[in-house]
């Protein structure tokens, strides 16, 4: 049996086990979780229904007011191209996972959105300038990106880096500007953490192991440590920043830690899934690319099978970690984690 290392024993515990998350953006949510909810019911119906309507309606509650906060935070002004190019990335849809983490987990230690919106914005636009210098020529040189053309194809090879540039600075910007009735030693915490996750030990470290695998033999640990640092980090701060921001003890932050350290890696190893199994017309960008240039994947490594089964693993751990909390809060998570395993695109 395959473990990943960042992860600790798979619990038993596994809350909302029968939640099919949907397999469109959070903003057709509502949709296709009504059009599945025969299939879904259990005995115990009328509260299932209940909870999964609450799910509902907070996700697109909450993926309302992050798109309302990132088109304020970037407005039009000059010079113009670059922040065209800005929000042309940032506003092009997505489905917002790691904006929702970090609220959610505020949320559960006791917070109120208002205090985490400002770093939820700022993990976004973080999440945005990786993908826009990720389709750059020089990485993974690609044409589509959610559907559309990727930055550089829409303004230029000079614009789009400078685009991502910019992001990554306003991310720390606009939490020191934007966030009110925080301690300033939280919001520090917040922020470093916040930084380590992007830096030469978080994404970029991930990015540079996997530019200097391909082609190359890659075994299972070294695949993980990949898409632990290039994907898993991002999600990990999004939910420790929430947790910090939202006023956590340090037990319930090392928890929510481990759990998005498991819902990281199962985001990464959906991907590889999607890539091989989905068209680019479903996925929004260019589908089988992995295969194509020859880059280590968990289905390439695994199989298709035991990746799948190594997610289900990944689903348990995550949900486990939340156990020491109340079910009902801990709620948006749970159903997130459900979400992210069985996302369609």
């Amino acid at each position: 049996m395959i473990k990943a290392s960042t992860c600790f024993p798979i619990p038993k515990h596994d809350h909302f086990s029968k939640f099919k998350a949907t397999h469109e953006a959070f903003s057709t949510t509502i949709q296709s979780v009504q059009c599945n909810k025969g299939a879904l019911m259990t005995e115990n119906q009328e509260v299932f229904k209940e909870t999964l309507f609450q799910f509902e309606d907070y996700v697109v509650e909450k993926a309302k007011r992050v798109n309302e906060a990132l088109d304020e935070a970037v407005p039009l002004r000059h010079p113009l191209k670059i922040h065209e190019a800005m929000r042309y990335s940032l506003l092009a849809g997505g489905k917002r996972v790691r904006p929702m983490l970090c609220i959610a987990s505020c949320e559960l230690v006791g917070g109120e959105e208002s205090v985490a919106l400002p770093m939820a914005c700022a993990i976004e636009m973080i999440h945005t300038m990786s993908l826009i210098h990720d389709d750059l020529p020089c990485m993974d040189d690609d044409d589509y990106r959610r559907g559309k053309l990727t930055n550089h194809k829409a303004f230029g090879e000079e614009i789009a880096v400078l685009a991502g540039d910019a992001l990554l600075s306003l991310a720390f910007e606009h939490v020191a500007a934007r966030t009110a009735g925080v301690s300033p030693e939280r919001v520090v915490r917040a922020v470093a953490e916040m930084g380590a996750a992007v830096g030469s030990d978080g994404l970029v470290a991930g990015q540079v192991v996997d530019i200097a695998s391909e082609g190359q033999e890659v075994d299972l640990r070294e695949l993980e440590y990949i898409h632990v640092h290039k994907t898993a980090k991002l999600l990990e701060a999004a939910v420790v920043c929430g947790a910090i921001m939202g006023g956590g003890e340090t037990v319930d932050v090392d928890r929510m830690r481990r759990y998005a350290r498991c819902v990281g890696l199962l985001f990464q190893v959906v991907d590889d899934i999607l890539d091989v199994t989905k068209s680019s017309e479903e996925l929004g960008k260019t589908a089988g690319k992995d295969l194509k240039t020859n880059k280590a994947t968990y289905p390439r490594l695994m199989g298709i099978e035991k990746a799948r089964e190594f997610a289900d693993r990944l689903v348990a751990q995550a949900k486990g970690e939340l156990s020491h909390f109340d079910s009902s809060k801990a709620a948006p998570l749970l159903g997130l984690a459900d979400y992210i395993a069985n996302r369609q695109n």
